[in-house]
């Protein structure tokens, strides 16, 4: 039985990084909510808001095929540090602009187009330093500390940043956001974060073989590579509707009701901050695999018919707390898996790999998904629209109502594509069949 200050001494340099990148979330995540806000009341077009995600996860993609190469070459807490200092110059610029009333929405697309590259870097060093700043046996802890801090986030946010908007403005909550990014940087330079060594044999690859490295890795492991495809099916579903239309459906059925996106947004969050204690104290399951495959299909078929068949704040609250309260186990069983199996001297580039690929389809679902609700599923749900007929009785019909059919489909879809990794064995026994990367070591020594 571990003691809970056994756990507090061997998670301390965790902690004080997770702690700077906690507040930092808390002010991205205010900025982001109060530009949903401004670009809904400048446009009110779904496709808009679901554009501010397809210029930030395309940068993503683009950026991680080198991500990979910079984190495992580089000092992971320098680069740490270069993410968050930019991300913070970027919302200074936001904040000039907005002050000297000449913000347009392109601005917008550029700065989230920044923040997905910075992220393609961030995410695959933070997870990187993680494997080496904490014993193995504290990776699903982690991971539940990372998703009570993104979810803990979105709890307080809204409202935090509701309320600024209302009293102060926009302004307000930019300098905010600035001021925690700050933080997030001092942070980190009170730690030392270590750094893998290069093995001899990759000193001499080529520029072209060291892209290729995380790829070759991935494609070598057939359960690896089946679990990377499972989430890369969720994520697109997930981008059609879940990250690209909710906010606008929100808006859409309530008439604009900040609060009621508030509402549903910090609902989201505080199941986030409840999934991710219960990972924490507990640590996960024991098969991975389960936490992972059975999250998802559970969060996609009661969260998202929730989400359809909802007609009112109280109702998408519920579908909120249901869908976000499964995915620390989704996300902190999917990351500890691939944490335990890949050499940390490895970890940058296999994980930017993998996170180039998972991403890649996510612009594109929100491209579509944002496309579907304006131009198809929202004039079929209109009260003469031809879904109308069929399923108006079950949603109802006008703004809002077709995005509302959109969570129906990937509802159902979702929860297909996550148990279809029972079916394959690769997939299904990938905790056996590959060797944690200290067994492995332990087996070459």
């Amino acid at each position: 039985m571990i003691s809970k200050f056994e756990v507090v001494k061997d998670l301390r340099t965790f902690l004080i990084v997770w702690l700077g990148q906690f507040v930092s979330l808390i002010g991205s995540a205010m900025t982001r909510f109060a530009l949903i806000i401004w670009i809904f009341m400048q446009t009110g077009e779904a496709l808009d808001l679901a554009l501010l995600g397809f210029f930030s996860y395309l940068a993503y993609v683009l950026m991680s095929a080198y991500a990979g190469i910079l984190v495992d070459r580089y000092d992971r807490k320098l680069i740490m540090m270069l993410a968050d200092s930019v991300s913070g110059i970027s919302t200074i610029i936001l904040l000039m602009l907005l002050s000297n009333g000449q913000l347009e929405l392109w601005h917008l697309f550029i700065t989230s187009a920044i923040s997905g590259a910075l992220e393609a870097l961030q995410i695959p060093a933070y997870s990187a330093a993680t494997t080496l700043m904490i014993p193995k046996k504290h990776y699903s802890r982690a991971s539940g500390l990372v998703s009570f801090a993104r979810y803990g986030a979105e709890v307080l946010s809204p409202f935090l940043a509701g309320a600024i908007l209302g009293f102060v403005g926009i302004e307000a909550v930019l300098m905010l956001d600035i001021v925690t990014f700050l933080f997030a940087v001092i942070t980190l330079t009170f730690v030392k974060i270590p750094t893998p060594k290069r093995k001899t044999d990759e000193e001499k690859l080529s520029r072209w073989q060291e892209l290729t490295v995380g790829a070759r890795y991935v494609f070598a492991r057939k359960g690896l590579f089946g679990v990377m495809v499972i989430f890369v099916g969720i994520g697109f579903l997930a981008s059609l509707t879940y990250f690209s239309i909710l906010p606008a459906m929100i808006l859409a059925r309530t008439g604009g009701d900040e609060i009621a996106l508030a509402s549903v947004q910090s609902a989201l969050g505080l199941a986030g901050v409840v999934g991710g204690i219960i990972l924490s104290v507990w640590g996960g399951p024991k098969r991975l695999i389960h936490g992972f495959l059975l999250g998802a299909g559970l969060s996609f078929l009661i969260a998202d018919m929730l989400f359809a068949l909802g007609k009112n704040t109280q109702d998408w609250m519920i579908a909120a707390f249901s869908a976000a309260v499964f995915i620390p186990f989704i996300d902190g069983s999917y990351y500890a898996l691939w944490q335990k199996k890949v050499d940390p001297a490895l970890q940058g580039r296999v994980f930017a790999f993998r996170n180039m690929f998972t991403m890649a389809v996510r612009p594109f679902g929100f491209l579509l998904g944002g496309w579907l609700a304006d131009n198809v599923f929202e004039p079929a749900m209109m009260p003469d629209g031809a879904l109308a007929p069929i399923l108006g009785d079950l949603i109802g019909t006008g703004a809002g109502a077709g995005m509302s059919v959109m969570f129906m489909f990937t509802a159902i879809g979702g929860m297909i594509i996550s148990l279809s990794g029972y079916l394959i064995p690769a997939i299904r026994n990938v905790e056996q069949d590959l060797l944690d990367f200290d067994e492995l070591d332990a087996r070459d020594s």
